[in-house]
């Protein structure tokens, strides 16, 4: 495969076929591949590594070096690991990505390496424009490792001095997770935080001779059933949320325990603050339960009104013939950790795969949604950075 023969639909296939399950990940085999197609059409790329064979890459061409708002690049993202198989059976190759009845199957089709071939083959279709550019504000793709388990590729970046100099700024994000090429305008955010009761082991048969933690996490949990948030529903995200997913505590039934654990998993909505929950969570259950945070991945939200925005979904409207709805998603996405250190840009999340299918045994992606994507992707680079289609 080559620059010039470059077809978005056999780029998700030569991704899909690479098995990047995480754990362990392995996503440097996909970005080996997708660097060499990039750097071939005269993309300057750039690597980060935040574990062995964990590498996240940076693509850049044109633009101006610390340029912000209009004039800074528009920036495309994605990730190429994928959620491990489950249980189920499949019956499709879940690394095969054949094509049956215009479906093309596999682990990640959908979640989200259709959406990143996409924009690798859009932005390489537009690189003689965007290189004939002496003012423009150029073009940046980041492709993610590590996003499945808490973006910890994009974290890893954002933390990085020499990272940070790598991602530069961003006019405007594109976030190419599955949404049927339907813009969606933000995510809540996920804080997963560990609630543990501790106690005093004992025989079984000599209970009162010990401090059962099992029944301090138990009135914890009850507490929390009915807990309430100090922040309202937000118009299209609706209200936060709170589930006990996790509860452990004892090693064996003739003992009194001495440690018991919940496993919180809070999504917040805009203008939430998780600082804000965690000193809620402190207050309902009180000084004996110990909190520790185990992830914090922020909400996302771009008001519609927005310039931007509102253009995007122009586009949208005259590749689909129809206004989009005004929506936001359920799952995180890596611009909850890219958003700030680019600066802060407007966020749309757009991608060929079909949400439904994330994660799901037999995994598959619509094939017209992706050359439709990189249609789609395109029209969103000539308009930002004003090349001639």
């Amino acid at each position: 495969m080559t620059a010039s023969t470059l077809d978005p639909v056999a780029l998700t296939q030569a991704l899909v076929r690479m098995d990047t399950v995480n754990p362990p990940g392995l996503e440097d085999r996909c970005v080996e591949l997708l660097a060499d197609l990039l750097s071939g059409a005269g993309f300057a790329c750039r690597t980060h590594e935040f574990a062995p064979h964990r590498t996240s890459l940076v693509a850049r061409i044109g633009g101006r070096p610390g340029a912000t708002g209009a004039r800074a690049p528009l920036c495309f993202t994605g990730h190429v690991d994928v959620v491990p198989l489950g249980r189920a059976a499949w019956q499709h190759d879940p690394f095969g990505a054949q094509i049956v009845d215009g479906r093309l199957y596999g682990r990640g089709s959908s979640d989200m390496k259709s959406g990143v071939a996409a924009f690798v083959t859009a932005a390489i279709v537009r690189v003689d424009r965007l290189r004939g550019q002496t003012d423009g504000p150029g073009l940046s793709l980041i492709i993610t490792a590590g996003e499945e388990t808490g973006c910890e590729g994009a974290f890893a970046m954002a933390a990085s001095e020499q990272a940070r100099e790598l991602l530069g700024t961003a006019g405007a994000l594109v976030v190419a997770e599955p949404t049927a090429n339907a813009p969606v305008l933000g995510h809540k955010g996920a804080f997963w935080v560990s609630a543990k009761a501790s106690g005093k082991t004992a025989h079984g048969s000599m209970p009162e001779r010990g401090d059962n933690a099992v029944f301090k996490i138990a009135r914890a949990a009850l507490a929390l059933e009915g807990f309430e948030f100090e922040t309202g529903p937000h118009p299209l995200m609706g209200a936060p949320t709170l589930n006990v997913g996790t509860v452990c505590g004892g090693l064996n039934i003739n003992s009194v325990p001495d440690a018991a654990e919940l496993g919180l998993d809070i999504r917040s909505v805009a203008g939430q603050s998780h600082a804000q929950v965690l000193r809620c969570l402190c207050r309902v259950l009180g000084p004996h339960i110990d909190l520790r945070t185990l992830l914090d991945v922020g909400s996302v939200f771009t008001e519609p009104d927005d310039p931007w925005m509102c253009r995007v979904f122009e586009l949208c409207a005259a590749r689909s013939c129809g206004v989009p709805e005004r929506r936001t998603a359920s799952y995180f996405t890596d611009a909850a950790a890219l958003r700030l250190p680019l600066g802060m840009p407007p966020v749309v999340i757009l991608g060929p795969g079909s949400p439904e299918m994330a994660h799901q045994t037999d995994e598959y992606c619509q094939v017209e949604r992706i050359g439709e994507a990189a249609q789609l992707f395109a029209d969103l680079i000539d308009d930002w950075c004003g090349v001639c289609a």
